[in-house]
């Protein structure tokens, strides 16, 4: 019988290595420490995969960049730091400790500018987590012109956002854009004349999940409707 190991992000070797060392360690005291210790080797094992994505091309669709579940579809003005003094549409994704935690650029174009905001390490699903906590944002042209932000954001346990790509690079869809070690969440920032096709408690899968389509031109989803009968 085949069994098939997971692909790991390298990033996450070294704290394996470490993990199964401290396990034999626990073994050598206990049985039974041993086993935990186990237990907690094959979280970190889990924690650091990087699954291959499918990715819808197609350069006018937004796709998830982050494995999680969906907890605000909302209006906002985006955090200071990025410069867009005027109200987008805020998709918040978080990430739970045992999610995939490879992030993806959510959409075509070129990557303008990337920064870091030091800041504090609240958990991540409460609302003031996306300007208070330590975050790295990314703010992009798409090729039809439109801009977007996404941001990563620390939460209570994560304490290291890895970037894997620099300003000024062109980048597709459900490409790799960073890590973030250990649980926290990733904002979307559309323009509010766009559509989102997602809802409050919809799960999401990075690079495959659709997001919105700058194309589409139906009818406006009332996502605050959906929010209120979500909540019920």
């Amino acid at each position: 019988m085949d069994i098939k190991l997971p692909k790991i992000a390298h990033e996450g070797n070294i704290f394996i290595v470490i993990f199964v060392a401290i396990t034999l360690v626990l073994f050598l005291i206990s049985p039974i420490l041993g086993i935990i210790g186990l237990i907690l080797t094959v979280w970190c094992v889990s924690f650091f995969r990087d699954p291959d994505r499918v990715t819808p091309q197609h350069d006018s669709l937004v796709v998830a960049p982050a494995d999680g579940r969906i907890i605000k579809v909302e209006k906002v003005v985006p955090p200071a730091e990025l410069g867009i003094n005027e109200e987008m549409t805020k998709i918040s994704i978080f990430m739970n400790v045992f999610n995939v935690h490879v992030n993806r650029t959510p959409c075509s174009g070129v990557i303008d500018k990337i920064l870091y905001y030091p800041g504090k390490f609240i958990n991540a699903s409460f609302d003031k987590a996306s300007v208070d906590n330590e975050r790295q944002s990314f703010i992009m042209t798409t090729k039809a012109g439109h801009t977007v932000a996404f941001v990563q954001i620390a939460g209570l346990v994560a304490r290291r956002i890895v970037k894997f790509i620099e300003e000024d690079t062109e980048v597709k869809a459900g490409e790799k854009v960073g890590l973030i070690r250990f649980g926290s969440r990733v904002d979307v920032y559309l323009p509010t004349e766009i559509t989102p096709f997602v809802a409050v408690g919809q799960t999401t899968i990075a690079g495959e999940t659709i997001l919105a389509d700058f194309e589409y031109k139906g009818e406006r989803m009332n996502y605050e409707t959906l929010d209120r009968a979500k909540s019920r």
